[in-house]
């Protein structure tokens, strides 16, 4: 799951047009959507004849998905949208790869800040975010501030995420609070172990898509997804428009949701 945030164009009137002809009524929506963005390789790979020449992997092809998704969520009102932008694991990954796939994502944070701020999105970046290379993590912070007062719409970055490394640090703060008598063990319950995760403060993802066909979670929001729904397309990200998105939403419609009662 590795992609950079959104390209140069940015086209509001796709989502508008498609969101008004095709769902001109969405209700209930879910709040919190969050994606896996897989098969941004396989895609490549597929495609490699047709786009050699222009760039060297997925990961920018990828990129170019993500205006008109943005805007088919702002246009819906969806509050929350988390993606799976790079996860822990992928440092395993060649090092040239993850190179581009830093210089990709630090090119658009800084070319999309003006973006962000006309739609009034706010920006936060979740993972080990002390492990990014430092200038990344510069341009994080300048992002995440700039758009700290806006509320239409959280955009979370998941970025050297990794569910099981949220956790461990998680508990490691908490240990320490207790160790320092900040708490106390007979304060420990769900909601305060959810305080200590990157994600504190947000609501549960309520659907979870995940491109590519895989039947895994990888590694994300395991904590968080518990009872979320979960909607798998075999669609390759590359490949996923905002009608893609709308399915996904008609099915979540469609479905009870109990959380586990």
């Amino acid at each position: 799951m590795t992609y950079a945030l959104i390209n140069d164009s940015v086209d509001l009137s796709l989502a508008t047009s498609n969101t008004k002809q095709g769902f001109p009524s969405l209700q209930p929506l879910p709040k919190h959507v969050a994606i896996i963005m897989d098969g941004n390789r396989r895609w490549y790979r597929k495609h490699r004849d047709t786009y050699e020449h222009k760039h060297t992997s997925g990961h920018y092809y990828g990129a170019k998905v993500l205006p008109n998704i943005l805007n088919a969520v702002l246009d819906l009102g969806i509050e929350v949208l988390t993606l799976y932008t790079f996860s822990t694991e992928n440092f395993s990954r060649s090092k040239e790869e993850v190179r581009e796939i830093f210089k990709i994502f630090y090119t658009q944070l800084d070319k999309q800040l003006p973006y962000l701020i006309e739609n009034e999105i706010c920006l936060r970046c979740i993972g080990n975010l002390c492990k990014l290379p430092k200038v990344i993590q510069k341009k994080i912070n300048q992002v995440v501030h700039m758009t700290a007062q806006f509320s239409r719409l959280e955009l979370v970055l998941a970025i050297n995420y990794g569910a099981k490394d949220e956790l461990t640090r998680a508990f490691k703060k908490l240990h320490l609070d207790i160790l320092n008598k900040k708490i106390s063990s007979d304060d420990l319950s769900e909601s305060l172990i959810s305080s200590y995760l990157d994600t504190s403060g947000l609501t549960d993802p309520d659907l979870l898509i995940r491109t590519g066909g895989e039947m895994r979670v990888s590694n994300f929001l395991l904590w968080q997804i518990a009872y979320t729904e979960l909607y798998i397309t075999e669609i390759l990200w590359p490949d996923f428009t905002p009608e893609d998105l709308f399915e996904a939403i008609k099915v979540y419609q469609q479905r009870s949701r109990r959380g586990g009662k």
